[in-house]
């Protein structure tokens, strides 16, 4: 993974921006396109940013639990 991939991840609105422009010029927007391929990245980043915020709220109610 390049460097510009890991600091701009593919995000919903551009996504939906790539298949509209696509369908509006009448280009290809069904499986295995590039605007397919675009909403698949954008749901994955956004899966994986949930996950990592869960994560890190896992990790911080352990850190701040107290013993009776």
């Amino acid at each position: 993974m390049s460097d510009n991939q890991k600091k701009n991840p593919m995000t919903k609105k551009a996504a939906a921006e790539i298949q509209s422009a696509t369908a509006k010029s009448g280009g290809d927007t069904g499986k295995g396109s590039w605007p397919a391929r675009a909403q698949s990245a954008a749901a994955k980043n956004e899966n994986a940013q949930k996950a990592a915020q869960e994560n890190q709220g896992d990790q911080q109610d352990k850190g701040s639990s107290t013993k009776d």
